[in-house]
């Protein structure tokens, strides 16, 4: 959370490069994982890739695989955190999972949930998160 502080303040107003993208999607990621841990899912793996597509995150919550896309915005941004995840991108996602349980057979036993956590960074606050169980 503190990265995430210190990098959004200095930032706010001079705009996004690609490469501060990338690192508030990070900063983004490693606030979501805090998170979901802290609410009692058991971190499998992280940035997986399979086909065309990426699973920011896959976490154990008992029985359920749970498949997170962490989506970061900025506080004022024309579309919310949440509001930016695309049908596209939902199928996406879900194309990806269905690729890694087809290649990890001990996973297909478990029941599979996915979910969505949006940041909003805030340049005087702590950053706000949101956690969409069963988003899509």
């Amino acid at each position: 959370m503190d990265a995430l502080r210190r990098w959004w303040p200095a930032r706010r107003r001079t705009g996004f490069r690609p490469a501060d993208r990338r690192q508030l999607g990070r900063a983004a990621e490693e606030l979501a994982l805090a998170h979901l841990e802290r609410a009692g899912l058991s971190r499998l793996d992280r940035n997986v890739r399979a086909g065309r597509g990426e699973i920011d995150l896959i976490l154990r919550d008992g029985d359920t695989l749970v498949f997170v896309e962490v989506r970061a915005r900025a506080d004022g941004a024309l579309v919310s955190a949440a509001e930016s995840l695309s049908a596209r991108k939902c199928a996406k996602v879900r194309e990806t999972a269905e690729r890694l349980i087809a290649a990890r057979p001990d996973w297909q036993a478990f029941y599979c949930r996915f979910d969505v956590v949006a940041v909003t960074a805030t340049a005087n606050q702590t950053p706000e998160i949101q956690w969409l169980r069963d988003a899509f």
